[in-house]
């Protein structure tokens, strides 16, 4: 993308920055993503001096770019995800693992809480979706070893959101690999596993201080539950489960063996969709309507997608982000490697929410060329995308908070948060010492 023949600004400059300020203080003003995103574009537009033709051919451009892909995938997985629950295979999952840890105690409660919650939304590419579904199942069992509403929505929420950036294909997980070029495994070992358990091991100890506060005053309204006591697993739905379960992992340690790319994921999302129809032996019909329903589902993420690649590009075309670099070095003289980590982890504070794919490729767009001048190397860099995406909804309620209290039953909102806060304790202090002593490791 270029600047156009009526282009009001010169490249690169801070001006080419005032679509994406516009977008944040829209996303501020709770309007809608898309709606911010288009603002943005003609604002973009105007100060790049595109005509009608030129904005066709950025929007065109980007529907093969790497924001757009993402946002297929996590179409396919959507529709993915309805098949799974048509066939059984989502609550046969839930069974399994809650009748395997035979949860009797409220430690054991917590942490078959936490491993399905990863799993499921893991699997599934949603927070909000995927823990809706394991709830109805698993909470008559929390219910009775006394885990409180508040207690088990802080452990959803925050054990649902590892598994979206310890999923294979997840958006936010193939977002990160194709940002900091690397593989899966290398990405889990320095980055999701550390910044994970660090999370759910301050998360473990946040729910033990809520659990204590909230006992004898908060208990569950039963009358909408499954009965867990009651649940039945036909062989049509054991044998679709243990069909995907062997798919899934053949088809993600054959794309780690042959180090495939993000696009590796859609052909996974295909064939996994074809096995779960043949093996859950839903109907061609039913399985057409139900990848419809999951694609249309995901429709709109998939449209803030393409039109915040065209914000981005036309905020790069216009040399903000390289504009914003050179000021920064320039006001904070001789910024290391050190700095450029703890301050990019921190942007993600500001919260682009419900669009964690997009506010990747933004913090990298901003810190390129810090991270390239400060020497920074990619695998702290992860780190840093890890806490600006995905620590949000802890500081502050979000959407994503306050769903998770919705789907726990829980409005305890000021427990939610302090049960937060101190979850994400370790998570902070580990980024502070390894922004420092990181660097003798790479």
């Amino acid at each position: 993308m270029e600047l156009g023949p009526n282009a009001l600004i010169d490249a690169p400059s801070l001006w080419g920055l005032l679509p994406l300020f516009i977008y944040i203080v829209l996303i501020f003003m709770n309007k809608s993503n898309l709606l911010a995103t288009m603002v943005g574009i003609v604002v973009g537009a105007i100060l790049l001096g595109h005509d009608l033709g030129m904005i066709a051919d950025d929007f065109a451009t980007s529907l093969g770019s790497f924001v757009v892909s993402i946002g297929l995938i996590i179409m396919l997985g959507a529709a993915l995800g309805k098949l799974m629950n048509e066939s059984g295979i989502t609550e046969t999952l839930v069974y399994w693992i809650v009748s395997g840890l035979k949860v009797d105690t409220q430690n054991k409660g917590r942490s078959a809480l936490m491993i399905i919650s990863i799993i499921i939304c893991g699997l599934l590419g949603t927070l909000g979706g995927g823990n809706a579904i394991i709830a109805p199942i698993v909470i008559p069992v929390l219910a009775s070893i006394g885990l409180t509403p508040t207690t088990t929505a802080l452990i959803l929420k925050n054990a649902g959101e590892v598994g979206l950036f310890w999923g294979p294909l997840t958006g936010v997980t193939l977002a990160t690999l194709e940002l900091t070029d690397m593989s899966y495994s290398e990405y889990m070992l320095v980055a999701g596993l550390p910044f994970g358990l660090l999370w759910l091991a301050g998360t473990w100890i946040a729910s033990i201080y809520v659990q204590k506060r909230t006992e004898g005053t908060e208990e569950y309204d039963l009358s909408d539950a499954v009965e867990f006591e009651h649940f039945e697993i036909e062989p049509k739905e054991r044998n679709a489960t243990i069909a995907f379960i062997f798919s899934f992992l053949v088809l993600v340690i054959y794309g780690v063996v042959t180090e495939q790319g993000t696009n590796y994921a859609i052909i996974v999302m295909i064939l996994l969709m074809v096995i779960v129809a043949i093996f859950g032996r839903i109907d061609p019909k039913i399985a057409e309507e139900r990848i419809v329903e999951g694609v249309a589902s995901m429709a709109d993420l998939f449209l803030i997608f393409l039109t915040i690649d065209v914000l981005l590009e036309m905020v790069t075309a216009a040399g903000g982000f390289e504009a914003l670099s050179q000021f920064l070095q320039h006001t904070f003289t001789n910024i290391n490697a050190s700095a450029v980590m703890l301050i990019s982890s921190v942007v993600g504070g500001l919260g682009i929410e419900a669009a964690a794919v997009a506010e990747l490729q933004i913090i990298t767009d901003m810190f390129k060329p810090m991270i390239e001048s400060s020497g920074l190397p990619l695998q702290m860099f992860a780190l840093s995308l890890l806490s600006a995406t995905r620590l949000t909804g802890s500081i502050y309620p979000t959407s994503n908070m306050i769903g998770q209290m919705g789907i726990a039953q829980s409005s305890n909102t000021k427990l939610m948060l302090q049960g937060n806060w101190i979850s994400i304790i370790p998570v902070i202090l580990f980024m502070i010492i390894w922004s420092i002593i990181g660097l003798n490791f790479f």
